[in-house]
């Protein structure tokens, strides 16, 4: 194998990668062995067909594309090694070369990571966070569990009022034409909510149990049926139950119900106090955030495109897998809410963007501090993985590579340089 290495602008590389003749020979035999099961000619039996008879039959380019994927692969990861480049983003490859008798070549053009030159990242100012706890926050937070202790009553002696739940039948129109997926019986709807088109649940207010009614709305221009999207409807409508939250008394016999304290000023300065830790912590996130910003604002850097939409792919591969373990599939989820796949890349790359910057700074710094990783850090931080996950820490070194190790280094070592700029950063 040979390998060259163009520069191009904007941190991305082109890579020329040439395997030997011999090698794409190899290949291309490797795929007429895998292929010929399938293959029928008249005068052969299946599988026993030469490759050669293949090729006069189907043309010799027959096997190409199953002998690139073959020497793609290993072919790319050895010049990988040979370049010595850190690359960031997924390849973008294109054959050049592809013939028997003569080498199979071709490139693959790619992010590299780009230089940080930094400016200002000890000391800098950020705005200070309010952490104070009101006196307001502290009623919500006890309105919320009013709320979580609530029971549900029904009422019959009064028509609908914003933010009842109610229980309705209903059926849509459009253009005097029922309309698949329009019917509902004994549907639960909170007016207030929004979960309907338009104004739906307005037109509920004032309706008495047992009345029926119609209530004419607009789907919207976006809306994902697309048959329906911007088309006025009529839904007939029935009221079949009104209920409404009961609160309970926020008194000293509620505070023994939801707490382990006898009184409810005692409650409520426990609550405060919770609120205070949160708020406090929150404080703290906030200004690492500040301050981080501040240093990538401070600091100058080339971000490739291929390397944010590299990130855009995990990110979004991430998200697949966090709907699947809630029982959701990416297809499902695309559906329920109308998004395609560009629009949720568009909208993850201002996030992708930021974590990019935000870990080169942060390398840029632990290097420039000569920040140091040992291996009492890495056996802490095993073992804190290792209780997260209840494993024993010697079973997860067995299962771990040295690049998953090195990765595990540099991630300390960022975390160190959090540390160092926020320790030193100012509040103002």
């Amino acid at each position: 194998m040979s390998l060259q290495v163009e520069k191009l602008e904007k941190n991305m590389i082109k890579l020329t990668i040439e395997a030997s003749a011999e090698d794409l020979e190899k290949a291309i035999q490797k795929a007429y062995l895998k292929n010929k099961g399938k293959i029928s000619v008249p005068g052969f039996r299946k599988g026993k067909v030469p490759r050669a008879m293949v090729e006069k039959m189907y043309g010799v380019e027959i096997f190409y594309d199953d002998a690139a994927n073959e020497l793609i692969p290993d072919a790319y990861s050895k010049a990988l090694i040979e370049c010595g480049e850190e690359i960031v983003s997924q390849p973008k490859i294109e054959v050049t070369q592809i013939e028997k008798g003569k080498p199979f070549i071709f490139t693959a053009e790619v992010a590299v990571k780009p230089e940080v030159t930094l400016g200002e990242y000890k000391g800098v100012e950020v705005e200070k966070t309010d952490a104070e706890v009101s006196e307001e926050e502290v009623t919500a937070e006890l309105d919320k569990a009013r709320e979580q202790n609530s029971r549900t009553v029904t009422v019959e002696d009064r028509p609908v009022q914003d933010k009842d739940m109610t229980v309705i039948d209903f059926e849509g129109f459009v253009d005097g034409e029922a309309f698949e997926g329009g019917k509902g019986e004994n549907y639960s709807l909170t007016i207030g909510s929004h979960s309907f088109i338009d104004t739906f649940e307005e037109q509920l207010i004032g309706k008495k149990v047992g009345e029926e009614c119609e209530v004419n709305v607009t789907f919207p221009e976006e809306y994902h049926a697309k048959e329906l999207a911007g088309k006025p409807a009529t839904f007939k409508v029935t009221i079949k139950e009104i209920k409404v939250k009961e609160l309970p008394e926020l008194d000293d016999e509620f505070a023994q119900e939801v707490s382990e304290f006898d009184t409810l000023e005692e409650y409520k300065a426990d609550v405060r106090a919770k609120l205070e830790e949160k708020k406090k912590d929150e404080a703290e996130s906030e200004k690492e955030t500040k301050v981080i910003d501040k240093i990538i604002e401070n600091a100058t850097m080339e971000i490739p495109e291929a390397m944010i939409q590299t990130q855009v792919r995990q990110m979004a591969d991430d998200f697949s897998r966090r709907l699947q373990a809630q029982g959701l599939t990416i297809e499902q989820y695309f559906q329920f809410t109308g998004l395609t796949p560009d629009r949720l890349f568009e909208d993850m790359k201002p996030n992708a963007l930021k974590r990019i910057q935000s870990r080169l700074v942060l390398e840029a710094v632990a290097a420039k501090e000569n920040i140091t990783v040992t291996d009492e850090d890495l056996e802490k931080e095993i073992n804190e993985i290792a209780e997260m996950y209840k494993m024993e820490a010697s079973k997860l070194k067995e299962v771990m590579g040295d690049s998953e190790k090195e990765q595990m280094k540099k991630d300390i070592a960022v975390t160190k340089a959090v540390e160092l700029v926020v320790d030193s950063a100012k509040e103002i």
